[in-house]
């Protein structure tokens, strides 16, 4: 089984940043995503990203100012959020795929984390 537990979620200002880790801990899997939901809206792919060789994937709305990276020492990755908008608020999800394949859709992944709030103010 995987376990996978987000932290650093909060409260921050449009324009101001903030660092999500997701720990993993149990079997081995292939890769880790960033998901988020808003109230009301689907639950969409933020970034993944291989824990072998490190390739990446990107929403459109969160590129040049997200940044995911892995510390597969810790089996930790992180979701680096700066530039933050009101329209970022949302729950964002920790997932985990078990085998190489895709990893931009929620169906692609296989394990789940609970989530942390990220709510961003204008």
């Amino acid at each position: 089984q995987v376990q996978l537990v987000e932290s650093g979620g909060g409260l921050v200002q449009a324009g101001g940043s903030l660092r999500l880790s997701c720990a993993a801990s149990g079997r081995t899997t292939n890769a880790l995503g960033w998901f988020r939901q808003g109230p009301g809206k689907e639950r969409d792919l933020v970034a993944a990203i291989r824990w072998s060789g490190g390739s990446t994937v990107y929403a459109d709305s969160v590129k040049g100012r997200f940044t995911i990276s892995r510390d597969n020492t810790k089996n930790t990755v992180y979701l680096q959020m700066n530039s933050l908008k009101p329209e970022d608020t949302a729950v964002y999800y920790c997932a985990a795929r078990r085998v190489i394949g895709p990893m931009r859709t929620a169906s692609d992944y296989d394990y789940w984390g609970q989530g942390t709030q990220v709510t961003v103010s204008s």
